[in-house]
């Protein structure tokens, strides 16, 4: 029997868009493993108009009452006047004292020293930290069993691959997980793309 041995393997666990692009023009061979490893759950996604962010925070509160962790990402570092959207550096105040009260808050974002980043994130990893208040900067290489909440502010502005890759954050050990996707936008074309997000947790599919 002849077996055939690859020159190139690349590996993904967000196949998009690289995977598709390389397949088409790369003449690569793709095999996917469609199955969660042994005790993981799948990762409910939801989208969260403005009335409704209320009734979300109680549920992230519940969960970090029963020992869960959560990340809460947002799209700038540092406040803008040329874009309205929330930023990390300051929410972080709003998240500690009002959103989640009691909660340990910790700070992560891309301008931070390299040491300071590893501290907080060991600080997290270790459980000493509920909640990481965060850029995208953990979009990748980010592992915390415990974490079981991913809250994405301004989600329609993000691409899909970012949010998937956001909500990989998640759903890494054997709690159930939820990704909650607040919206303020209010365009069809953004209702869509993050509906898409809701529907399924396959990379090709959202590709």
């Amino acid at each position: 029997r002849t077996v055939t041995i690859p020159h190139y393997l690349v590996m993904t666990a967000t196949p998009i868009p690289r995977t598709l692009s390389m397949t088409v023009f790369g003449d690569l061979d793709v095999s996917i493993i469609n199955q969660l490893p042994p005790g993981r759950q799948k990762i409910v996604t939801r989208l969260v108009r403005p009335s409704a962010e209320h009734a979300s925070w109680i549920e992230v509160r519940r969960r970090i009452a029963e020992g869960d962790q959560a990340y809460i990402v947002y799209p700038l570092v540092e406040e803008s006047e040329a874009l309205d959207l929330k930023a990390a550096t300051l929410e972080v105040h709003h998240v500690a004292n009002d959103l989640l009260p009691g909660a340990r808050v910790g700070l992560l974002h891309g301008r931070m020293k390299s040491a300071e980043k590893h501290a907080v994130m060991r600080e997290f990893a270790k459980g000493r930290l509920d909640v990481l208040v965060a850029t995208t900067v953990i979009e990748v290489g980010v592992d915390v069993p415990n974490a079981t909440v991913m809250v994405i502010q301004h989600a329609e502005r993000y691409g899909l691959s970012a949010l998937h890759q956001l909500r990989g954050r998640v759903g890494r050990g054997t709690k159930p997980s939820i990704c909650l996707l607040f919206s303020e936008g209010a365009g069809e074309v953004a209702r869509q793309r993050l509906g898409i997000l809701c529907q399924t947790t396959d990379g090709f599919r959202i590709a």
